[in-house]
């Protein structure tokens, strides 16, 4: 299934990739180049009409990072946005701002896990 994305927030998305806040800059730096279990991840990546941290098409995950800016309004939106990737079949990881910048460790792992049971569901052997 495709999800299309709203082309008014291409812009935004390019805005959004040159001003990256620190921990966004952490974890692209061990998503990108396929690093992450050979997958390939975008940053700032318009899906519909919001723009995600980061996506693998593959793998239908979207990887948020929340931060300080995360008031009760922010946090009902995210909470709305969530529920809308996942009616299109998006699966959204969360870790927060200073896990990220803190314990990147447990972040890395926590992905690589999810990765590893997503790919079990679908009999996707490793061969590492």
């Amino acid at each position: 299934m495709k999800i299309h994305y709203n082309p008014k927030l291409k812009q935004r998305a390019r805005e959004l990739r040159k001003n990256s806040t620190l921990s966004e800059v952490l974890l692209w730096e061990e998503l990108k180049s396929r690093k992450m279990l050979g997958y390939k991840f975008l940053r700032q990546k318009p899906i519909g009409n919001y723009i995600v941290d980061f996506f693998c098409n593959k793998l239908k995950l979207v990887i948020e990072i929340d931060g300080d800016s995360h008031t009760e309004e922010k946090f009902e939106y995210d909470i709305n946005r969530q529920k809308w990737l996942e009616s299109h079949g998006v699966n959204v990881l969360r870790f927060d701002d200073l896990e990220v910048k803190k314990d990147m460790n447990n972040v890395l792992s926590a992905i690589e896990g999810w990765i590893i049971d997503w790919e079990g569901s679908k009999g996707i052997k490793r061969n590492d």
